[in-house]
């Protein structure tokens, strides 16, 4: 077998697996947790698993180019099916575990999957609710299949017996096996990814192994992940983003993932793992800072002291390059890091993390800070599902806050008369399934991927690094002709810990509003400090104090904003923005169109 570091970015996803297992196959690659205990996978068991799993496949009828869809969080089955589709000829398409049994027949039926894999009973009983509306779906696995004695089983299989399948056929026709499982070529479309849907219906996204590939390999070149490193999977694998930081990164150099136990309990699988590489959309960060606050506001006294005293003291460096420093400086910094930063590190679990990205949408400045101050060295990355998740990131802490770097090896980036990024190269996607339409609007004639996003140049001590402006969709025109770009503000307001959600009303409108969702965690335990009586979310968005508070957090952002930037008005919703009503998406990405339509009487009274 070639060297890894100059053979593997030929070779697709699942033959990168078979090469690990083959010169590292006792080596951990996978953990994950059980009754509280860490549970190892080698490498080589990876590659066995996912193999069987696929020869199982066959097994169940699934022919090459067709679609597997996977409903579940984040676990080994999940990467098992997904390699071991792949090594068939399959295609894997993620849904989302928290998406309702609507969006899961939508994105069902625009796949056409003949085989689902569901996490639990759950996940099933979502799939069966529509089961006779899905025209393609002829199989149903189910990982965990507790709760499941009294279900009608035809068509119903346990993961572990399609492991069983594909390791009888392998006993009976070991040749036929290997054939079977040769694993697909470079060009093949290897992974489906539902957009968001944020301004529409979801569509599906094709990506080759080769463009993939292109992206992991990108990626990596910035990122520097080496072997034995460790990463925590706890977004979504069904996000490109995450399937850059799950699988593709760490497979390309030989890195071991850990699955977190769910997206709530991160923080303390984190301090177990201390993992060297973390990846985080702004939400994260901005649940992280929070979570400090909170602690910080329950220590009071002393400890309360130092840690305002730290952040004054090292207010000047923290957007400082750390190369930069002066010997005072430096020392000034280890002083605040033994006596407090370290406890903070610590408790969000990144007392490790050599690098760490925030991708997705953009992070206030202010958050890029606060970290950066702590001593974690955020880097802000670009790209797209269209783009396989790369497009370009901050090569070092030198560069602009609230830039996104320059463009990785292979990628041409350039700007269109409107200021709209256009890409092209290896990582732009084949295109969406059944609906050329969308994929020449999303694709040139030339070849040029059409981004959506608006952004200019800035010099940087890297060359020209891209600044993002906003969605093209997304840009507002005030009744006074001033264009708004409301992330920017909407991010400065999620700064506060107060406030967990900002949508900003502005287009065609005389002045700026918002509307807010308070942070209930930390809002709640403030008013229980003051003494404040509530019984729920909306009673406590009731309390005079609760809207007092936060227009004090508005004050602050307004200060900071230009006049036709500031926030006239706002209107503090009764409830948290829900998936289930179509409010946000699996992502969290809030549907503007939604909102609009469903408060249109809140907002109209606004501006009465």
């Amino acid at each position: 077998m070639a060297n890894a570091k100059t053979d593997l970015r030929d070779l697709p996803l699942p033959q990168q697996l078979r090469h690990w297992a083959t010169i590292r196959p006792n080596d951990v690659a996978l953990r994950q947790k059980e009754f509280g205990i860490w549970q190892p996978v080698t490498w080589a068991q990876y590659e066995q698993q996912s193999r069987r799993f696929g020869l199982g496949l066959l097994n169940l009828g699934l022919e090459p180019g067709r679609t597997v869809a996977v409903l579940s969080e984040n676990c080994r089955e999940w990467v098992f099916a997904q390699l071991g589709t792949a090594m068939v000829g399959g295609i894997t398409a993620g849904v989302y575990p928290t998406s309702p049994s609507a969006e899961v027949e939508y994105l069902l039926v625009l796949s056409e999957a003949p085989i689902i894999v569901c996490e639990d009973q759950e996940q099933l009983d979502k799939v069966l609710a529509i089961r006779e509306r899905l025209p393609h779906l002829r199989a149903v696995i189910v990982v965990d299949s507790r709760g499941l004695r009294r279900y009608d089983r035809s068509a119903l299989y346990d993961f572990a017996d399609v492991v069983a399948m594909g390791e009888q056929f392998e006993r009976d026709q070991p040749e036929a096996a290997a054939r079977a499982s040769v694993g697909p070529r470079m060009d093949d479309v290897g992974l489906m990814v539902f957009t968001s849907g944020s301004t529409g219906k979801p569509k599906a996204a094709m990506m080759s192994w080769r463009s993939l590939g292109a992206a992991a390999h990108g990626l990596n070149s910035q990122l520097g992940c080496k072997d034995g490193e460790s990463v925590v999977s706890y977004l979504p694998l069904c996000h490109v983003a995450e399937q850059m930081f799950s699988i593709h990164i760490p497979m390309t150099c030989g890195a071991n993932v850990n699955f977190a136990e769910s997206l709530r309990t991160v923080q303390e699988d984190l301090r177990e793992i201390a993992p060297q590489l973390f990846f985080g959309v702004p939400r994260i960060w901005e649940k992280f800072h929070a979570s400090i606050q909170t602690k910080i506001r329950e220590a009071a006294g002393l400890r309360a002291w130092l840690y305002k005293r730290a952040l004054s003291s090292l207010d000047a460096t923290a957007l400082k390059p750390r190369r930069s420093w002066s010997a005072a400086e430096r020392l000034r910094w280890a002083f605040w890091y033994v006596l407090v930063l370290r406890s903070l590190l610590n408790f969000v679990g990144l007392r490790r993390c050599l690098i760490a990205i925030s991708s997705g949408a953009p992070v206030a400045p202010e958050i890029l800070k606060f970290f950066r101050l702590l001593g974690v060295p955020i880097r802000e990355a670009y790209g797209l599902t269209e783009s396989s998740g790369a497009i370009c990131m901050q090569p070092s802490d030198e560069s602009p806050v609230g830039t996104v770097g320059v463009p990785y090896p292979g990628i041409e980036v350039k700007l269109a008369d409107d200021g709209e990024i256009l890409v092209k190269g290896d990582v732009v996607f084949r295109g969406y399934f059944r609906n050329d339409e969308a994929t020449l609007e999303a694709i040139d004639g030339a070849g040029w991927l059409h981004t959506g996003d608006v952004a200019r140049w800035e010099d940087g001590r890297a060359g020209r690094e891209l600044r993002i402006i906003d969605r093209k969709k997304d840009i507002m025109i005030t009744a006074g002709g001033k264009n708004i770009t409301p992330s920017e503000i909407e991010n400065s307001l999620r700064f506060s810990p107060f406030i967990k959600e900002a949508i900003i009303i502005a287009d065609r409108r005389r002045f700026v509003s918002a509307l807010l969702q308070i942070d209930f965690d930390a809002t709640s335990k403030w008013a229980e400090e003051q003494g404040l009586i509530y019984t729920n979310f909306k009673s406590l968005v009731a309390l005079e104090a609760v809207q007092a508070l936060v227009q004090r957090e508005v004050d602050v952002v307004n200060a900071k904003m230009p006049q036709v930037q500031q926030v006239r008005k706002f209107h503090l919703l009764v409830k948290e923005l829900d998936h289930d009503d179509g409010e946000v998406t699996a992502t969290m990405k809030v549907r503007r169109k939604s909102i609009a339509e469903k408060y249109e009487q809140v907002i109209e009274g606004i501006y009465a």
